[in-house]
C-alpha cells in the first residue's frame, strides 16, 4: 500500500485530547474574522495585483506608469488598483488631475516579504 493512502489522514484512535481541542477553540478568531483574513489572502491570488503591489514597494505611481510597467491598459490596472484599494492594500493622492498610488501601510509590505520568505526557503 502506498504511503500517500488516505488512510493517513483518518484519526482512528479512541482519544481525542480535549485540552487540546478546547485551548485552540478558546483562541480561535471570531469566524466574521477568518472570513476577512480569507478576503484579504484572496486580493494577494492574482499575480497583476501582486506586481502592482511589489511596484508600489518601490515607488508611488500613477495608472498610466504601472499600465506601461506591466504592458496592460490603463483600464486593466484601474479595476486592479480598485480592487486593491477595497482591500485597504493600497491608498491613493491626487495631485492636480494626477492619482497617485502608494501602498496603504508598512503592513503590507511585510505581509508580502513574509510570503516571499516562504516560498524562497529552502
Amino acid at each position: 500500500m502506498s504511503v500517500y493512502s488516505s488512510d493517513i489522514d483518518r484519526c482512528d484512535c479512541g482519544t481525542i485530547h480535549e485540552d487540546v481541542v478546547r485551548d485552540v477553540r478558546m483562541h480561535m478568531p471570531e469566524e466574521e474574522t477568518l472570513l476577512e483574513l480569507a478576503d484579504l489572502f484572496k486580493l494577494f491570488g492574482d499575480s497583476t495585483r501582486v506586481k502592482i503591489l511589489y511596484a508600489l514597494f518601490r515607488a508611488e505611481m500613477c495608472v498610466c506608469d504601472i499600465a506601461v510597467l506591466l504592458g496592460m491598459t490603463k483600464s486593466a490596472i484601474s479595476h486592479q488598483l480598485r480592487v486593491l484599494k477595497q482591500g485597504k492594500l493600497v491608498k491613493y493622492r491626487k495631485d492636480g488631475k494626477i492619482v497617485y498610488y502608494s501602498l496603504d501601510d508598512d503592513h503590507v509590505k511585510s505581509i508580502f516579504n513574509q510570503g516571499l520568505l516562504h516560498i524562497t526557503e529552502k
